[in-house]
């Protein structure tokens, strides 16, 4: 394929990182029809080997895009569209040693605003460390260090979390030596059908946010006729507050590695991957020496798929795309997964959490548990496992809360609750009823020196940044969004009623005519925040 662009030859180092990873064993023939033909598609590596680039040279240049485009056999014009979406991928030079310094909501809090010298960027999943930052050294070399380096704090119950601090997360002996792979025989031993009706009769719910019956997601997978089945495990979890995949992934990685591994053989995928964001450089190690350890065990090829810094990635269909070296847009539903999903074949999808849950299901021991991630002005930031229903009150005691202004419970797509509101019982139905969400778990506490019009302008700024532009409600209505919170919180004259007004009307025109949950929630937050902290009285 002839492929030329403006960008000059690519540079012998950036040849090298490209040729490094393609010329890898064969790649996995996902085969796509052209004109009543099947061809082999490369598109899907694309993603990972522009990872290998940056790695390599600290940036994607011009040059080296061509390069990749030659090798893939991908249109220049698809591929800058590509690598111009990731807010992870540089365009131009950089320096060898780079420092990015989350400016998200907690670490905000924490002071991360005086910190100079440093790239902003979004919530790094650190919110526990705050302020946090990311440091990069690139070259053959390439080492990503999350920072600072403290262990997570981590209140373990009977359940999910038991195996934290226990077993060594990077040993398959000492994973086996405390049960491990139990559940995967067991389920072997059973049988597929009697594994998802297992996980039906427990009626375990989806913990990414969408709260999905579990069961019947992997009941339309397996009977779904098209072949193969895929499997995909979302571990991009990027709401600002929301960390405790990157706990799971990091100290208990070989559990995540069997319950995908369960998943597939209830479902009959052939091959799993699990998509880990670009800013979680340990769970991505160990994940994938999880993988490597006991590939003999799995009855599955599992791989590990790396992000690149896009939220919009955590929208199942946008992550597909990713995988498949696209634009991590969403995709209009139907058709949905279960039958025309990555590669346009059935796919299971589910975070990390939800698997962890089937693994006590196959052993019986189901607890109906349930993990979040508390942050902000608490004593004791962290991941906490509570039984379903714990009144929130409890758990905040637990975490070392003090004087509350309010709480966001659910992350950005969340709602704001006030003081008075945190004996809610933190179940589907508690929250339900006050009209609040428990979403992916996120809790994020603000005491009385917040200030909480910057709290809800940031969170307009993320979802404005975030939106990945494809419909015109939630790239244009974030925008107005942000706007008019701005005029309200900044001019002192103005009918602040008909602004009120001006952002009711955007908020449901977005989730009215959305195409995916981003924009549908978008303005959950700023329209609690308005209604239940006052921040426009005085």
């Amino acid at each position: 394929m002839d492929i030329r662009t403006t960008g000059g030859p690519a540079t012998d180092v950036e040849m090298a990182a490209v040729d490094g990873l393609l010329g890898d064993p064969e790649p996995v023939d996902h085969r796509v029809a052209y004109g009543g033909r099947a061809v082999r598609s490369l598109r899907h590596l694309l993603l990972p080997v522009l990872h290998a680039i940056q790695d390599r040279t600290g940036w994607v240049s011009r040059g080296a895009l061509e390069y990749a485009c030659r090798r893939l056999s991908i249109p220049p014009a698809e591929a800058y569209g590509v690598v111009s979406f990731y807010a992870r991928f540089a365009h131009e030079p950089r320096d060898a040693k780079v420092v990015h310094v989350c400016d998200d909501i907690v670490c905000s809090l924490a002071g991360a605003n005086a910190v100079e010298g440093a790239i902003r960027v979004p919530c790094l999943g650190l919110c526990d460390r705050a302020p946090a930052s990311l440091v990069e050294r690139f070259g053959a070399d390439y080492q990503a260090v999350q920072m600072p380096e403290t262990p997570p704090h981590v209140v373990a119950g009977v359940q999910l979390l038991r195996r934290v601090g226990v077993v060594d997360p990077e040993s398959i002996e000492s994973y086996r030596a405390h049960g491990g792979f139990a559940g995967l025989q067991r389920a072997r031993e059973i049988g597929r059908e009697a594994v998802i009706a297992m996980v039906s009769e427990a009626k375990l719910l989806g913990r990414g946010g969408a709260a999905f019956p579990t069961g019947r997601k992997w009941e339309s997978v397996a009977k779904a006729q098209a072949q193969p089945h895929y499997l995909v495990c979302n571990a991009d979890e990027s709401e600002p507050g929301t960390f405790k995949d990157r706990v799971l992934m990091e100290n208990d990685p070989f559990a995540v590695v069997e319950a995908m591994a369960i998943a597939a053989f209830a479902t009959g995928c052939e091959r799993g991957y699990i998509y880990v964001r670009d800013e979680y450089p340990l769970a991505r190690r160990r994940i994938g020496k999880a993988i490597s350890q006991s590939r003999e065990l799995l009855g599955v090829e599992l791989e590990v798929r790396r992000g690149a810094g896009a939220y919009i990635c955590g929208e199942e269909t946008a992550l597909f795309n990713s995988i498949e070296g696209k634009r991590g847009e969403p995709r209009n539903k139907p058709p949905f997964p279960v039958e025309v999903g990555l590669f346009g074949k059935p796919t299971l999808v589910n975070n990390v959490e939800t698997l962890l849950n089937v693994l006590d299901i196959v052993n019986g021991d189901f607890g109906d548990t349930r993990i979040f991630c508390v942050s902000g002005r608490v004593s004791r930031p962290g991941v906490y496992e509570v039984p379903m229903g714990t009144p929130l009150r409890s758990l905040l005691e637990i975490a070392g809360a003090g004087d509350i202004q309010a709480v966001l419970l659910g992350g950005a797509a969340g709602s704001f609750l006030t003081a008075d509101q945190i004996d809610v019982a933190l179940s589907f139905e508690g929250t339900r009823a006050i009209g609040a969400t428990l979403g992916s778990g996120a809790v994020i506490v603000f005491d009385e020196t917040a200030d909480m019009k910057e709290v809800l302008l940031r969170i307009a700024r993320f979802f404005r940044d975030e939106s990945c532009g494809q419909c015109v409600p939630c790239r244009v209505g974030t925008k107005r969004q942000e706007e008019i919170l701005e005029r309200m919180f900044t001019e002192r004259d103005g009918d602040r009623s008909a602004d009120v007004m001006l952002l009711s009307d955007i908020a449901q025109a977005m989730r009215d005519a959305s195409i995916c949950g981003l924009g549908q929630t978008a303005a959950n937050a700023i329209a609690s925040g308005l209604t239940q902290l006052k921040v426009l009285n005085g």
